[in-house]
């Protein structure tokens, strides 16, 4: 892999963030953003734990998904007060994924301001938080809806890598989903992940990676690759904003309704064979990058 670091700035202005990182897409960290919001100081594992413990959550471990995996199908369920407990004592390979607090506690949307001079087009009815214990793993994906993200860390520190979406075949993506075929667990480390001989392509890829801190907030621009590994259990918050273009829009609602009901359909009929069928189409594409690199 041929990375670099993201950027970081304690802040910028309107014009150059959109001059310098909106329009062409690239990734920045702005330390700075989130530090005048409530929410910087007030949320904390024991204030959350105070008004939504009792609500159940969808639990998600390490393990990467196959042939059989539903998209987005959660591993386990539990007390979210209960998860924190968990999470608290130290490493837990157990991360929540995509929990919509704010339809629990609404009052938690007064605590944080939407960034509209940097961009347009937030969905404000879905800020979502994402929730993980020290060693848990997101791994290597695109977002399905194709939107704009400023993801905010609150509590503890996450590693994070980001591909543009141009680098889909190097990561060897799988057809009909968001995925890589490749495990980047512990990329940074000499543990065989990412597996360069089985997905020699992965080399040539061009990315980023930083290490996210409390209050930092990072932009990722529609369709950046990212893959997370929580460095202490924490939690982040998601502000999606909807590309401003025709264009944009038309992929997200093809891979929401179109791509994904494909892919659960034939999950579902013929797993196996599905399986097979784009592993073989995964690594003719990667073969094509690895020729046209000579």
């Amino acid at each position: 892999m041929r990375l670099e670091p993201i950027e970081k700035t304690s802040v910028i202005s309107d014009l150059d963030f959109k001059k310098s990182y909106y329009q062409p897409g690239k990734p920045l960290v702005i330390k700075d953003l989130a530090k005048q919001w409530n929410a910087y100081n007030k949320w904390t594992w024991d204030y959350f734990k105070e008004i939504v413990g009792d609500k159940q959550v969808g639990i998600y471990n390490n393990t990467k998904s196959d042939a059989y995996t539903p998209i987005n199908k959660a591993d386990d369920y539990i007390r979210f007060g209960d998860y924190v407990d968990m999470v608290k004592k130290g490493p837990a390979e157990w991360r929540i994924f995509l929990f919509n607090i704010f339809n629990h506690a609404p009052q938690l949307t007064e605590d944080f301001t939407w960034p509209e001079n940097l961009m347009k087009g937030f969905v404000k009815r879905a800020p979502m938080l994402f929730i993980g214990g020290a060693t848990s793993i997101t791994h290597m994906h695109f977002d399905i809806d194709m939107s704009h993200i400023l993801h905010t860390q609150f509590i503890g520190r996450k590693r994070i890598l980001l591909f543009p979406y141009t680098e889909q075949h190097k990561l060897y993506r799988k057809p009909f989903e968001v995925l890589s075929l490749a495990d980047f667990s512990n990329y940074h480390v000499n543990s065989g992940n990412p597996d360069y001989n089985r997905f020699p392509a992965i080399k040539l890829a061009r990315g980023y990676e930083t290490i996210l801190e409390h209050g930092e907030t990072l932009f990722m621009p529609a369709g950046y690759w990212h893959h997370m590994e929580y460095l202490d259990s924490g939690f982040a918050m998601s502000l999606r904003a909807i590309q401003r273009n025709i264009s944009g829009v038309a992929k997200g609602l093809w891979n929401l309704v179109g791509m994904r009901n494909i892919d659960t359909l034939m999950k579902k009929t013929a797993p196996q064979w599905w399986y097979e069928y784009k592993k073989e189409k995964i690594f003719q594409e990667a073969e094509k990058e690895l020729k046209y690199a000579k």
